[in-house]
């Protein structure tokens, strides 16, 4: 497959039984056969999007120093601000070409998971900076419940099988800053080849080139979204419980042409992750004789925490 396929998840709310199986059949193939789709129809509206880049900006143009006071010693970056350069891919001695902030899960309805994740940041310079993180984090949590329904159907399972292990999972929103390059880059990209941890992750801000996604004939091709579109690939954690029925597909941000290095971009990818407890074990139904078991059994948290190691933002 050279082309990401584009979905539109009002087919699968629309109600109607012939349009919602439509929208089963082609992301669970697209899934199946490159890990990504790019999806119309979700629960973003324009005003919020614009909203959101603008603070981010404003957030990415303040003072260095006042940026690093927003830096969470001992959390392993998991809130708040993480500085150019920290994270880098696994396998990767050199730390990508990036700053970023975490918004971390707003546990409403339940004290003792809220004691389990760290807190997030107010950032006091901006006073709606916070605000319209809490409510894209929202919409986009809502829009991927709705994408794995519809897998949890392709996969043969009840259609809320994942509702139980995201309500109030430890999902992450990361607006991320890709500064202007100043000099030549010895080894360092924007973003090492990498396969994301979690469930789902769903990318805002695909809309120019710069994510390529590397399909299974070990070519990279250009993954470049609609304005009307979130790009929406499968995780490690998904791709694990599916015995890799549903690919993780490794992907780059590539630095971009000479002429463009003194622009910045900016992306923001939504990571959906479960409750930390929920077990990745292998489905049953993705065992068979030509595909056996693949994985050991293992929980959300400990894999979560094993790779956290290897991309370096927590200390061994």
């Amino acid at each position: 497959m050279n082309v990401i396929p584009s979905v539109n998840l009002q087919d699968f709310v629309s109600g109607d039984p012939v349009r919602k199986q439509k929208f089963i059949d082609e992301i669970g193939k697209a899934y199946e056969e490159i890990g990504f789709v790019a999806l119309k129809g979700h629960f973003l509206d324009t005003h919020l999007v614009d909203d959101l880049y603008g603070e981010i900006k404003n957030f990415f143009a303040l003072p260095l120093e006042t940026k690093q006071k927003y830096e969470i010693p001992g959390i392993a970056g998991q809130r708040g601000y993480v500085s150019f350069g920290k994270e880098s891919a696994k396998g990767q001695k050199q730390g990508d070409l990036k700053e970023f902030w975490h918004f971390g899960q707003y546990v409403e309805d339940d004290p003792v998971r809220a004691k389990e994740y760290p807190e997030n940041v107010t950032v006091t310079e901006l006073p709606r900076f916070n605000e319209v993180g809490k409510e894209a984090y929202a919409m986009l949590e809502k829009t991927a419940k709705y994408v794995l329904r519809a897998l949890a159907l392709h996969l043969g399972l009840e259609e809320t099988y994942f509702d139980q292990y995201i309500h109030n999972g430890n999902s992450i929103l990361r607006p991320i800053h890709y500064p202007p390059i100043q000099s030549e880059p010895k080894d360092a990209v924007r973003a090492a080849a990498h396969g994301d941890i979690n469930l789902i992750t769903l990318l805002m801000g695909a809309q120019g080139r710069g994510l390529q996604v590397q399909n299974h004939k070990g070519e990279w091709i250009d993954a470049i979204a609609q304005p009307d579109e979130l790009m929406i690939n499968v995780g490690d954690m998904l791709s694990r419980h599916t015995n890799n029925k549903l690919k993780s597909t490794i992907h780059r941000v590539v630095n971009p042409p000479r002429e463009l290095w003194g622009t910045s971009r900016y992306s923001i990818p939504f990571f959906m992750h479960p409750i930390s407890e929920m077990k990745l074990d292998v489905l049953e139904s993705c065992i068979d004789e030509d595909n056996p078991k693949q994985f050991e059994d293992i929980t959300a948290g400990e894999f979560l925490h094993e790779r956290l190691i290897e991309l370096g933002l927590i200390k061994k």
